[in-house]
């Protein structure tokens, strides 16, 4: 019995500040989550902010997921998709005016180790993409018309495994952060790790996996991502069907 009611005390305290709390999210949800079409997001953008801070209109499809739903705001404009499904565990998820979160993405804080820096905070007028996972940890700051492909991976988190007579999962985690400046386009299954500044106005090419800093206004792919050339204003015959 003991047992069994620790376990429903952790659940509850990774859903929710409290049970309190956690019983007002899961209702709303439960009451307006599924109705479909314009008169479910419209019944959404009015209930749902009873339990998170929405600065205007914000359009919410159904099935739409929400965790610790009080340290979710929305910017006038954001459009959540279907699927999409955000945890945002103290520290908080920010979605700035006009910015588009497509069908899948995951937006996961997860902050159980009061790491200070945990978040994640997205400016205006970007584009999540289909699929998308990101991992806040270590704190993930996301520029303004920053547009992110189907399939990307941005992870402010990494675990340590230099001692090879321990279990990795008793050796902690690292988590630097990450930032993305304005104007970048990320294509197409690109992974950004932790620790990682993605300069203004820089691409990522599809498939890449970002190890270290990117400087503004390149062209980076590959396995480690290398630079491929600078974005200099110069014309360059397109083959941006083979990156993006």
């Amino acid at each position: 019995m003991n047992r069994a009611a620790a376990t429903l005390g952790l659940y509850l305290r990774r859903q929710a500040d409290n049970p309190g709390r956690y019983v007002l999210e899961q209702t709303l949800q439960v009451l307006a989550g599924w109705i479909p079409t314009l008169i479910g997001i419209g019944i959404r953008g009015l209930l749902y902010r009873l339990m998170l801070s929405m600065d205007g209109v914000a359009a919410i499809e159904g099935g739409v997921r929400l965790r610790f739903a009080n340290h979710i705001r929305l910017g006038n404009g954001v459009y959540l998709d279907a699927g999409v499904y955000i945890h945002a565990c103290p520290g908080g998820v920010s979605i700035g005016a006009n910015t588009l979160i497509m069908h899948g993405a995951v937006l996961h804080v997860y902050n159980f180790r009061n790491l200070p820096q945990a978040g994640i905070s997205i400016g205006r007028d970007s584009l999540i993409g289909e699929y998308n996972v990101i991992r806040g940890q270590g704190g993930v700051r996301i520029g303004d018309r920053v547009y992110t492909s189907p399939l990307v991976q941005i992870v402010a988190v990494n675990h340590v495994f230099d001692d090879p007579a321990r279990p990795f999962t008793e050796q902690g985690i690292t988590a630097q952060g990450i930032v993305i400046a304005d104007d970048v386009w990320i294509g197409a299954g690109a992974i950004i790790t932790d620790g990682v500044c993605v300069g203004q106005g820089a691409v990522i090419a599809a498939g890449a996996v970002v190890t270290r800093d990117v400087a503004p206004h390149t062209l980076v792919g590959g396995v480690p991502a290398r630079v491929l050339r600078e974005i200099d204003g110069a014309t360059v015959k397109s083959r941006g069907a083979v990156y993006f």
